[in-house]
Parts: structure tokens; sequence; C-alpha cells
């Protein structure tokens, strides 16, 4: 039930599912789970405490579950959660989180990494979730659900991308990005919403038409976010959609990317 290629090195205490099939040259460690009917190609490495979910696929020269790049880790056991129906390209790199955090970098069902994405310690990928190539999430980072992040992009530790967000290949991303916006640029601004992916996921007319309200007091005639939320909570009704952007608003410990209109008015003024 399980077809193993006989130049892998396959630990006798690894639990593979029905159907899994390792490439040649690939090595799994002892405390390793991988789920039904995923495939892990050639030279992959998959180390201890990494737990893969079914219908994977995890390309050439991935490696998954590596100590964290953290001078303060001295040999905890912590762990990588990867969920199902996932996509892991050539050279991902995924490491294990830390006990300065929950202990684990976690990534949802159904996501696509592209080659060469570098997933830190303690991060946590939610599902449907594209990462193109070569972007890199520093420790702690938080991706929402449905968002995609353009090749090249980095993301700075303890940022979060909202839900729905979409950010422009290689832009640095040193703030969090709200739920259902899109950012680019070096360093990263708002452009308004992410109408195409909201279209795509099947948000109403009505729905985009809210967002777009809150969007520009929020972030474009506010002077400040405080005034913002406020005005958002006593002019717009109480949509799930408004309260998971307030939510996410309020909850901010980075800072707010700017948006870009403002931050062109500010440039000028100093000019």
């Amino acid at each position: 039930m399980v077809d193993i290629h006989p130049t892998a090195i396959v630990s006798k205490k690894a639990k593979l599912g029905t159907n899994v099939k390792v490439g040649p040259f690939s090595i799994i460690e002892d405390e390793v789970e991988i789920g039904d009917n995923t495939v892990i190609h050639a030279g992959v490495k998959i180390k201890n405490y990494t737990k893969i979910g079914s219908n994977c696929q995890i390309f050439e020269g991935t490696v998954i579950g590596n100590v964290p790049q953290h001078l303060g880790f001295k040999g905890e056991v912590s762990y990588v959660e990867i969920g199902n129906n996932t996509v892991l390209r050539e050279y991902c790199t995924i490491h294990r989180g830390t006990s300065f955090d929950d202990g684990v970098t976690r990534i949802g069902d159904n996501c696509y990494l592209m080659a060469y994405v570098h997933v830190a310690h303690d991060c946590k990928v939610g599902h449907d979730t594209i990462l193109a190539n070569c972007v890199t999430l520093a420790g702690h980072v938080r991706v929402g659900n449905y968002v995609f992040i353009g090749g090249l992009t980095p993301i700075h530790q303890f940022c979060r991308i909202g839900d729905y967000a979409m950010i422009g290949g290689a832009s640095a991303v040193d703030k969090d990005i709200p739920p259902y916006t899109r950012a680019s640029k070096n360093h990263v601004m708002l452009y308004g919403l992410n109408i195409v992916g909201l279209k795509r996921r099947g948000f109403t007319n009505d729905q985009i038409k809210l967002l777009k309200e809150a969007y520009r007091i929020l972030f474009r005639t506010s002077s400040t976010l405080t005034e913002g939320i406020k005005e958002v909570e006593e002019k717009l009704p109480k949509t799930p959609e408004i309260e998971n952007l307030l939510n996410f608003v309020k909850t901010t410990k980075r800072g707010i990317a700017p948006e870009a209109s403002k931050r062109k008015q500010i440039i000028t003024e100093e000019e």
C-alpha cells in the first residue's frame, strides 16, 4: 500500500498512510506522519516532528521540519503541521516552531507554495493560500485564508496578512496588510480592495460596496485610525466582513501599511 523507492531512506517509526509514494533519495525521519495519497518526490527531506496531511505533493529538494533559525532555540521539541491537498514545489523550506510561541509552524489545507518559498518558525498560513516563487516569511508571521502573495516578497517577522488580501511581487512587507485589500511596492502600501479576488470568491456587489466604503473611511479620509474605526462603527452595518476588517485593524501591533494616496501626500508635504 506504500510505494518507497529503493534509494529512499524511511524510518520504520515513521507513520505513512495508504498509497503514499516516496521518490528516489528522499529521507523521512522517525517522528513523521504522512497522510493518504501524498507523494514525496525525489530528494526531499522530512525531519522529525513533522505531520503532513492527505493528497499533498512535496516536490524535489524540499526540506520540512528543520530546526528554527532562532538564536534562542535550545533544541526543544516543536512541530511542523501541513494540511490536506497542499502543494510544496521545488526547494521549499519550512522550519519547526519554538517555545517563544506555541511551538508549531502550520500551513493549512489547499495551499500552493511555489519554488524556493521559505516559511520560518512559528508562522501560521491559512487555507487556500498561494505563495509565489521566493516568498519568504520571517518568524511568527500570520497569513490568512485565500491570500495571494507575489514572488520575491519578504514578510517581516510578526506581520499579519488578512484574509483575501493580495500582495504584489517584489514588495517589502513590514506592516500589517488588512483583509480584503491589495498592497504592493517597496516598502509596501495599500492600493484599495482586492476586487478581482473578492469577485472570484463569490463576494456580492453589496458586500464589495460596503468594504469599499469602510476602506475609504479607515485608510483615506480619516485623520487617524482610531477616528476611522469609530466612524465605521457608527455609519456602517455590522456585517461579518466589516467586523473582520475592524477586528484586524484594532488588534494591529506592527501598524497598518500606509495608504498609497496618503503616503504620496506626506512625501509632497515634506519636499
